[in-house]
């Protein structure tokens, strides 16, 4: 008997936490954070409690409450006893946090399927920022450890495209996909009923489209008896877009220009990072990062297949802004930023305004007090590369942008391509591979399905499904 329970991603975009059980096999397809019910509670400055244990989380429905799957040190902080896990593995389809994020609460003996460009790239996450228990993937400190104590690593099993491997009773065949990050994979799990298909994110009109098509014809040729699609886009609009028009459209932007470009995008998606690398170039600028996404090029151009810049590339310049005392001193920065504060690529927002026409700088919303040092010229292009603001807080966050560069006099130009599949592509991709019954997570607007097919179940959070 094969059973699935959706504990996440259920009427909301990301927060995938989905519970296949086979015979005496458990597995969690993606364990991520639900930025819907976070939100719905807590925001920047009101955080659930690490002091607390696991107690906030599962309080405020930010983790099911299940036996058997919880750290050990977080369970005892919030007085439960210790539980053996009763998890088999997690497979991880890629390193957004929507999908991944919550792995950091899992029992240290569950093992972590993943991809290794995912295992490097979130590396490159923990590495740049401040250690949060939110955020405790590949490794933990134990709750009540010595600072400087050794942190718990945790098992983590890496895979390649169509390698298959066994998880007790499943075999399970990884297969790539092209995403806004590098390292995403769908999955074919092949149960004691019969094949099931998980699609993770994926997209059509990326720069590895052959990569998406590979998994869509395996997944059809497999005659599965269920499909767990995604559908974030399901509702949008048809619309002309791909990593090719924002190369063409920054590029045109650029060169018709003597001011400094300021692109703001996600420094996780690595067809931007290249997008904005070459359009420096092209234009024969150099391409200026801020310190802590340096970490995300020390850690892709290791991954040869990424075919990427490192941070002491001749054409990367590193943003050394003002800190603690006001100056550019070396003084102000500590551990891994240090070693980037000091090496001699570092550029300073008063070389930027001297030569404002030789720079395109990802700097995005959180670097613009720095505009304060730069002055940027009245008309300096600000190319906002990301999707929209779609929700209060996001729509808050925009006009706060909105503000900034009206005081500066900064234009501001959408240019952007999704790492999501279109509406028309999620609708054609669920038809060609015709599953036994669909069950749509990763969506806001999961009934838009039954537009293509009737063998489509809507789920419900919590409830379990036989298969």
């Amino acid at each position: 008997m094969t059973l699935l329970t959706f504990y996440g991603g259920v009427n909301e975009v990301g927060g995938n936490k989905i519970l296949l059980e086979d015979k005496d096999t458990k597995i969690f397809l993606d364990f991520g954070m639900s930025f819907s019910a976070r939100e719905k509670y807590f925001e920047e400055y009101l955080k659930p409690r690490s002091s607390n244990g696991i107690v906030d989380f599962i309080t405020m429905r930010l983790l099911p409450d299940l036996e058997g799957v919880y750290r050990t040190d977080l369970l005892q902080k919030a007085g439960k006893k210790e539980e053996a896990p009763q998890i088999d593995a997690v497979l991880l389809s890629h390193a957004h946090a929507g999908h991944a994020n919550y792995i950091s609460f899992l029992h240290q003996d569950i093992p972590i399927h993943m991809g290794h460009t995912t295992y490097n790239l979130i590396k490159a996450i923990t590495e740049r920022a401040p250690s949060s228990i939110e955020q405790e993937i590949l490794e933990f400190s134990e709750d009540g450890s010595k600072r400087g104590a050794l942190k718990i690593k945790r098992k983590i099993d890496e895979f390649s495209s169509n390698e298959k491997f066994k998880i007790g009773s499943l075999e399970v065949q990884p297969i790539h996909v092209d995403h806004s990050v590098p390292g995403a994979y769908g999955f074919i799990i092949y149960t004691s009923s019969g094949p099931v298909v998980y699609t993770g994110d994926l997209r059509r009109h990326g720069t590895k489209p052959e990569m998406t098509e590979e998994f869509i014809e395996q997944a059809k040729a497999c005659k599965p008896i269920a499909l767990i699609a995604e559908g974030t886009r399901i509702t949008d609009k048809p619309t002309n877009e791909s990593e090719q028009l924002v190369f063409e459209e920054s590029d045109k932007l650029t060169s018709s220009t003597d001011k400094t470009i300021f692109a703001d995008f996600n420094f996780k998606d690595v067809d931007r990072v290249r997008t904005f690398y070459d359009v420096a170039k092209k234009n024969e600028r150099k391409l200026v990062v801020r310190i802590p996404d340096c970490f995300y090029l020390k850690y892709f151009h290791q991954d040869k297949a990424l075919d990427m810049p490192n941070f002491d590339d001749e054409d990367v310049l590193i943003f050394k802004q003002k800190m603690r005392s006001g100056t550019y001193s070396d003084s102000d920065y500590y551990g891994d930023q240090r070693f980037f504060a000091t090496l001699p690529n570092t550029i300073t927002a008063d070389e930027i305004a001297k030569n404002p026409g030789k720079y395109l700088c990802a700097l995005g919303y959180y670097s613009f007090g720095s505009l304060i040092d730069i002055q940027p010229q009245s008309g300096t292009p600000y190319i906002h590369s990301a999707s929209e603001p779609w929700n209060e807080e996001q729509i808050i966050g925009q006009e706060r942008v909105d503000n900034w560069l009206a005081k500066f006099g900064m234009s501001k130009h959408q240019i952007h391509c999704s790492g999501h599949a279109k509406g028309s592509d999620l609708m054609e991709i669920v038809k060609e591979i015709d599953a036994n019954v669909l069950f749509p997570v990763h969506s806001e607007h999961p009934t838009e399905y039954a537009r293509v097919t009737n063998k489509i179940t809507i789920v419900e959070e919590g409830k379990t499904y036989k298969l």
